[in-house]
């Protein structure tokens, strides 16, 4: 008996652990021959996020939402974005979304700890998605480098 409860313990220490938790995969919109799914690639923590409205032609200021608890300080917050069709890059943007004496946003300044949640616009190009699957990684930072979220997302348009 002692044999099977030590064979447990060690399976649920080896298969329970933060190592190798994969987060479930969300639907942030589905409509209008689009759809988007992402998942957190941020192997401690995931997060919410939706788009208003799906569209293959992108308007200009989406409205989204997005909210997580900081496991980091954001005095300083950068974004990154990588778009990827069939293996190949397509499209790199850096954007600093919070800066020291100039935070553009409410959520700049928040403490590890805090709710970090937004909603309302995000200001973009107005632009028509082609057909296909598209791959997309987003990485959210801080000053220190330290990450605040990080998804993989899968863009599917039809």
């Amino acid at each position: 008996m002692q044999g099977l409860t030590a064979i447990l313990l060690a399976w649920a220490l080896l298969h329970l652990s933060g190592s190798g938790h994969v987060w479930p995969t969300h639907t942030a919109c589905r409509e209008g021959g689009v759809q988007v799914f992402y998942q957190s690639c941020d192997p401690l923590q995931d997060f919410g996020f939706s788009i208003e409205q799906c569209s293959r032609i992108v308007k200009p200021n989406i409205n989204i939402r997005f909210g997580l608890i900081l496991k980091e300080d954001i005095k300083e917050l950068f974004v990154d974005i990588a778009l990827m069709a069939k293996g190949s890059s397509v499209f790199n943007f850096s954007y600093p979304l919070c800066e020291g004496d100039q935070p553009k946003f409410s959520f700049c300044g928040r403490r590890k700890g805090e709710q970090f949640y937004y909603v309302g616009p995000v200001n973009n190009p107005s632009f028509e998605v082609p057909k296909g699957e598209y791959q997309v990684l987003l990485e959210l930072y801080n000053e220190n480098q330290s990450t605040v979220a990080c998804a993989n997302a899968t863009v599917i348009c039809s």
